[in-house]
């Protein structure tokens, strides 16, 4: 029997290197302190025997050495290229059985969401877990043939298309759609709790406007 494999997209989280946008609210160290604590939380959430959990890790040489990171998960290189093409890499080099990708800065994501995921492979190509502004924290393929050639071929990345352009990049591919979750990107993004815990030598995010 196939196992299943969760695979979480993570990059060293060094200041003005990781979640600028959120740093450009919250300030650098700030938002890499975030984004650090964000990561270690969801990995203890999603760790469990119904799946292989693997870290995908961005720079690829300092990733594979990084301390930072559980030493105990299994750790693949992301590659060059855009998201898609590093994403696409992932999915091609992943032993068989369904798998599904997530992005670590998704504060919402538990294991319920995931089983979701993967449960809807049981009758689909692909699963995507749609964002608010268009984009997915989630993209899943069954892997019973080869990963489409054509996969995020064309993908507005960072913008309202991501979703809609990576559904055609999909072809004739059966995808369910999942639970919506919201991702962190700018401060207004943040939990209240998340917003009056500042790292030190931070300054305070912003009051969180109305939606």
């Amino acid at each position: 029997m196939t196992r299943q494999t969760l695979v979480v997209m993570v990059k060293e989280p060094h200041p003005g290197r990781v979640k600028t946008r959120l740093g450009r609210d919250i300030g650098m160290v700030a938002a890499a302190w975030w984004f650090r604590h964000q990561v270690a939380g969801l990995l203890r959430r999603v760790e469990t025997p119904r799946w292989r959990l693997v870290l995908a890790v961005s720079p690829d040489a300092e990733g594979m050495a990084s301390r930072v990171w559980p030493a105990h998960l299994p750790r693949i290189a992301q590659g060059t290229g855009n998201l898609g093409d590093r994403m696409a890499r992932v999915f091609r080099g992943l032993p068989p059985g369904p798998a599904c990708i997530i992005g670590a800065d998704i504060p919402g994501i538990g294991p319920a969401h995931v089983a979701r995921a993967f449960a809807a492979l049981g009758d689909h190509d692909a699963v995507i877990g749609p964002a608010p502004d268009g984009g997915y924290w989630l993209i899943g393929l069954r892997r019973t043939a080869a990963v489409p050639a054509r996969l995020f071929d064309g993908v507005r990345w960072s913008g309202a298309h991501a979703r809609a352009d990576t559904l055609a990049s999909l072809g004739r591919a059966r995808v369910a759609l999942v639970d919506t979750l919201q991702d962190v990107d700018e401060a207004r993004d943040l939990s209240p709790e998340a917003a009056r815990t500042p790292a030190p030598g931070s300054r305070p995010a912003p009051p969180r406007p109305p939606r």
